[in-house]
């Protein structure tokens, strides 16, 4: 397994790529790690870790570490609640906020019941089986999120307000733009852990706040995901702000997305795209509910940039799906409608699993939608489907789908739409 470092501004050296599980030991023993964190996340992408000592290493290689489960979501109640969890030696990472002396390192984990089988609830092993699908056929996937947040002050006690850290809008600058300095840091820190960010920006919403960055293969990109949203909320934290990843934390501002960014390659060189977004197009009102999984998700969709209908056009930011400009290899489609809250492992899956049904299926592309459907006439939007306009219809339509059922198992069918 081949590894490289690259240096931060002090000099300091950062291994970014695949460990074996040697090699894991080697890099404990070296680097002065004193605490292992073994993360996962439940059914609904919140992470959840327990640390380790470094005595522990071999026992969590050879035989998982034991964890009570009953509290976790979706992983079971009290009855045969002991699960295992197995690290994966390829996603170590170092958490640089964490100091220099003695370090602390993280890997991210299967779950798996004492038997040694897979938890069903395991939504990074529901990917894994995804990606293996898609592998089958000749097919790869790659995903890249562009995740929006608010910075928000807090108060004498340290609790989170309402009040954005600034007033700026769109890409303004500093000194109105207060958030530079803050997402410098996280920046500089993803890049220490090997994430490698693309651009930063202030956002359209008083305190908004985006960053993206580079695209990877499911399993990668989700994990990314994931320390996103601990590196955010660790650095701004440390800023004594807060960071809210809330659909819509304010009723008469943007409120926040998660874009994903889908492309496609084939061992024969064809271009699958039109028939993957067609695929997601024909199920997205069936997943909406594991896409926008919150009762606040549905005050964003249809208004400031956030879609409301079913459509798909070339750099067109009102639709759906967007197809940005850009050349050649980069060629890929945007979904819009997916907000912060998303389990990102599972609605990765649900993505490959509808856009692989489009290519089995060989579903034509619909016309784009080329106009602007947020200033578009009542009678021009009646020709479009509309995305469910409550969770509560996206858990029925949820139920009701034999794609979901196929696709999702029955534990997190409930825990999403039975709530």
């Amino acid at each position: 397994m081949v590894s490289f470092s690259i240096l931060n501004e002090s000099g300091k050296g950062f291994i970014i790529m695949d460990f074996t599980e040697q090699e894991v030991r080697q890099y404990v023993e070296q680097e002065d790690v004193r605490f292992i964190r073994l993360a996962f996340c439940d059914v609904f992408g919140k992470q959840k870790n327990i640390a380790i000592l470094p005595t522990e290493l071999d026992r969590a290689f050879r035989h998982g570490i034991a964890i009570d489960a009953s509290a976790i979501a979706g992983f079971g109640g009290e009855v045969r609640s002991d699960l295992f969890l197995h690290p994966d030696p390829a996603t170590l990472a170092s958490l640089p906020w964490r100091g220099e002396n003695g370090k602390v390192v993280r890997m991210f984990c299967g779950v798996a019941h004492p038997d040694g089988t897979t938890l069903e609830t395991d939504s990074r092993a529901l990917l894994g089986k995804a990606v293996e699908r898609a592998a089958k056929r000749g097919i790869s996937f790659a995903f890249g999120t562009e995740m929006e947040f608010y910075l928000f002050k807090t108060d004498e006690d340290g609790e989170p307000t309402k009040i954005p850290f600034d007033r700026a809008g769109y890409m303004d600058i500093a000194p109105m733009d207060k958030g530079e300095n803050v997402r410098r840091e996280i920046c500089l820190t993803l890049s220490q852990m090997g994430i490698q960010p693309e651009c930063s920006h202030h956002e359209e919403g008083p305190g908004q706040n985006e960053i993206d960055f580079r695209y990877s293969d499911p399993l990668t990109a989700a994990d990314n995901a994931l320390t996103f949203r601990a590196v955010v909320e660790a650095i701004v934290a440390r800023n004594g702000l807060t960071a809210d990843f809330s659909p819509k934390p304010l009723p008469d501002q943007a409120g926040n997305g998660m874009h994903i960014n889908i492309s496609v390659e084939s061992r024969d060189g064809r271009d699958l795209l039109p028939q993957v977004i067609a695929g997601i197009m024909a199920r997205i009102r069936e997943i909406t509910a594991f896409l926008n999984p919150t009762d606040n998700s549905y005050l964003r969709l249809g208004s400031r940039k956030a879609p409301g209908y079913i459509s798909w056009s070339s750099e067109n930011r009102s639709q759906l799906i967007r197809i940005p400009a850009a050349p050649g290899l980069n060629k890929r489609a945007e979904l819009r409608s997916a907000d912060p809250g998303v389990n990102p492992y599972l609605a990765f899956a649900l993505l490959i699993h509808a856009g692989l049904d489009g290519i089995e299926a060989g579903l034509p592309l619909p016309p784009s939608a080329d106009l602007n459907l947020f200033t578009a006439s009542e009678e021009i939007l009646r020709g479009f489907e509309r995305l469910p306009t409550s969770l509560k219809e996206a858990n029925t339509l949820a139920l009701q789908s034999d794609f979901v059922r196929r696709t999702v198992p029955e534990a997190i069918i409930a825990a999403y739409c039975e709530r």
